[in-house]
């Protein structure tokens, strides 16, 4: 292959990477693509549609999880209470679970009662380049990544409320 052929097919390829890279391959808190542009998605399950450029205006709390993710589901509950103290907060939860029907009961047993959506082909995970869940992106109103989360947290810590308090 010739170094023409090789730059016209990777070319369009080389941006993407680089967008998936900048957002997840830091694995800190703090990834160096916080305050760039949350990358876009609309995703739905048959269920449950999430369009990420119609939460503009609202700052949004996005949870990459999985059922089958003890940490997910250990900080379950503090994320449910949090979307109970600050109803305006946009909380998705984006759940890369395969089948259905386990995804179903879990959220039906737990109560569930924020918005969720199944990504079975992980496209929202690659997407964001995250590698271990969970992985919590805060995204303000204004679509820009400010901070990001890796493990379970305790949504309703004191330092966590005051942040997205002070960001609405």
């Amino acid at each position: 292959m010739t170094a023409t052929h090789f730059f016209r097919r990777y070319a369009l390829a080389l941006p993407v990477a680089l967008t998936i890279c900048a957002v997840g391959c830091d694995r800190g808190d703090h990834p160096q693509a916080l305050t760039r542009p949350a990358p876009q998605f609309t995703i739905s399950d048959g269920k449950e549609t999430v369009d990420l450029a119609k939460l503009r205006g609202r700052t949004v709390v996005l949870n990459l999880w999985a059922t089958w993710c003890a940490p997910c589901v250990q900080e379950l509950p503090s994320l449910l209470d949090l979307h109970k103290q600050m109803p305006s907060l946009a909380i998705i939860g984006v759940a890369m679970d395969q089948s259905d029907e386990v995804y179903r009961r879990f959220l039906t047993d737990h109560h569930v009662e924020i918005t969720t959506v199944r990504d079975a082909d992980g496209r929202i995970n690659e997407l964001y380049g995250t590698a271990q869940i969970p992985e919590t992106y805060i995204i303000d109103k204004n679509g820009v990544l400010r901070r990001k989360f890796v493990n379970a947290q305790n949504w309703t810590s004191p330092e966590i409320t005051n942040y997205l308090a002070h960001l609405q």
